[in-house]
């Protein structure tokens, strides 16, 4: 019973990562008044990704599991992108 506690509140941790990206994205897009997607989002995306996953394998959730670990890529990617980028302004 414990460990099924624990398991719900990493899901819903997980979750509050992830809804988390949308409204960092909404401030930052609102304080300059045009649509951004800071490196906070991607990293939101990644945490909340890696909770949910962990979520969702101990659910044995083959559908969950399947789309979270497709969106880890995705994350994961934009970050190297991103740090690629500024290694080469700064180099």
């Amino acid at each position: 019973m414990i460990t099924e506690t624990v398991w719900i509140g990493v899901g819903f941790l997980g979750q509050l990562f992830f809804t988390s990206r949308f409204l960092v994205q909404w401030i930052v897009s609102e304080r300059r008044r045009e649509s951004v997607i800071p490196v906070a989002f991607w990293w939101f995306s990644l945490l909340g990704g890696i909770t949910l996953l962990s979520y969702a394998i101990w659910r044995r959730d083959p559908v969950f599991i399947l789309g979270q670990a497709t969106g880890l890529v995705v994350y994961a990617r934009n970050l190297s992108l991103i740090g690629r980028s500024r290694r080469a302004v700064a180099g």
